[in-house]
């Protein structure tokens, strides 16, 4: 009777620890957008990545993101992942930072001189994509998404 309880305990613990570690494990993959960005034309710099949950600020205002992510680049391509993200509808911006000076140069009339790019690929007519072409919903678990970088 004793050896019967003792090995319920033992099989019980190691049940709930398995489940424990199991839960641990996977949690890393819940609620990431996983963003792959290609087309940069060179290897230098950095990939700045933002995440907006509304059309304030968007694409510009980083501190309007949500939140903000930094990539190296290798093969012309760089990858941003953004975890903890709540479902809801976001809209991500990208840029090629090719001083690393962490700001979009432009020219004296306000075009960018480093790569730019939107989720959906969406690209604006006389400016930046409006947040709108750029939105998707994001349903929780794992988004993989691939934004293309444009040098105008």
């Amino acid at each position: 009777m004793f050896c019967s309880l003792r090995l319920v305990l033992v099989v019980g613990l190691w049940l709930a620890l398995d489940r424990a570690c199991l839960s641990q494990a996977e949690s890393p993959e819940l609620n990431v957008i996983h963003v792959q960005v290609d087309g940069l034309r060179n290897d230098k710099g950095q990939v700045f990545c933002s995440i907006y949950s509304s059309a304030e600020g968007f694409p510009k205002n980083r501190n309007k993101a949500v939140a903000q992510v930094t990539s190296a680049i290798s093969n012309k391509q760089a990858v941003c992942d953004f975890s903890g993200v709540t479902p809801g509808t976001y809209a991500i911006s990208v840029f090629h930072d090719e001083n690393f000076n962490g700001k979009l140069d432009t020219n004296f009339m306000g075009i960018p001189r480093e790569g730019v790019g939107a989720s959906n690929n969406a690209k604006g007519h006389l400016g930046p994509p409006k947040f709108d072409a750029a939105s998707f919903q994001f349903t929780g678990k794992r988004l993989e998404m691939k934004i293309t970088i444009n040098y105008l």
